[in-house]
């Protein structure tokens, strides 16, 4: 599904190197392994599943009218969003994981970015 809402069909670009499989014969053969063997062996097989547990998923480039109740429902949820103004969930865009927060240089740009002096070379 797209960021609209549309469903979309992939096709395979190209076929796994060596002895690789696609995921969904990856996890075929691990539901076998695991003594609950999922009902498919075939691509066409998957997708009939997951056409009859989710019809939806058929209307391929269509738009499913909304429903303005689902948004009333939806800001009802805890962890909706408040009507405050919009800011940014990162802090410090320069310290956004472990090898950044370990790098002299990334600890500098936070710096310079807050407005603290530079450190030299020497400190």
């Amino acid at each position: 599904m797209n960021t609209e809402g549309r469903v979309q069909m992939a096709a395979r670009a190209g076929f796994p190197p060596g002895d690789a499989r696609e995921d969904w014969a990856i996890l075929r053969a691990l539901s076998e392994v695991l003594g609950h063997k999922l009902p498919y062996d075939s691509l066409p097989q998957l997708r009939a599943a997951l056409f009859k547990a989710h019809p939806h998923l058929q209307r391929v480039d269509a738009i499913a009218a909304g429903d303005p109740a689902d948004i009333r429902k939806l800001a009802a949820l805890p962890g909706a969003p408040d009507k405050g103004p919009f800011r940014s969930s990162v802090d410090d865009f320069y310290l956004t994981n472990a090898i950044a927060r370990a790098s002299a240089t990334m600890a500098e740009c936070s710096g310079l970015a807050k407005g603290a002096r530079a450190m030299t070379a020497a400190e």
